[in-house]
């Protein structure tokens, strides 16, 4: 029987550190533009936008989206859903999204150009996770917390068929991981 394991990539301490640096660079940048929207894409994001909000000092309102592209495979379809819209109108607001993985972009590149014809006063990307090589978005990103390599990853909200999610770090593991059947010993 193969033994499986997770890659370790990016460490627990790592994510808290860079997700500190990045909320108080948002705080630098939107002092003078706040009230600050962030708008969290589920379900990937929601742990590193609990932590990014946490970092940021100025007044900030949290939304949701939720986009699939991916179903349980790893490899975006290029098709994206839309599962969850907004709650609220972003019209004049400075909005940024918060997303935990930037792959292709592909599907960013819908939810950005979408957003964008709701009016809001300025839209930005912030990725705890980018893998540059492979990445085809329109829009910059202009907040970044790791560029990584292009192999897939789990934890700190990252899943691989619906698993793997409460990891406290990001790892790497093969396409014939045993997602639900994996135990962690730490």
């Amino acid at each position: 029987m193969k033994e499986h394991s997770i890659s370790p990539e990016i460490s627990a301490q790592a994510l808290a550190a860079r997700v500190q640096e990045l909320g108080e660079q948002i705080s630098k940048d939107y002092a003078d533009k706040a009230p600050l929207r962030i708008i969290g894409t589920l379900k990937g994001s929601f742990i590193f936008l609990a932590d990014l909000i946490r970092a940021i000092r100025i007044p900030v309102k949290v939304d949701f989206m939720e986009v699939s592209s991916y179903g349980n495979t790893m490899a975006s379809s290029g098709n994206i859903k839309i599962v969850k819209d907004l709650s609220h109108d972003i019209s004049g607001e400075n909005v940024i999204i918060a997303e935990d993985i930037i792959d292709t972009g592909l599907t960013l590149n819908n939810v950005m150009s979408m957003l964008y014809t709701r009016n809001p006063a300025s839209l930005e990307i912030v990725s705890l996770l980018v893998k540059s090589q492979k990445m085809k978005l329109d829009f910059p990103v202009k907040y970044t917390g790791f560029d990584i390599e292009d192999h897939f990853v789990v934890g700190y909200g990252l899943d691989y068929q619906g698993y793997l999610r409460n990891l406290p770090y990001i790892g790497s593991i093969s396409p014939d991981f045993p997602a639900a059947s994996y135990v962690r010993k730490e």
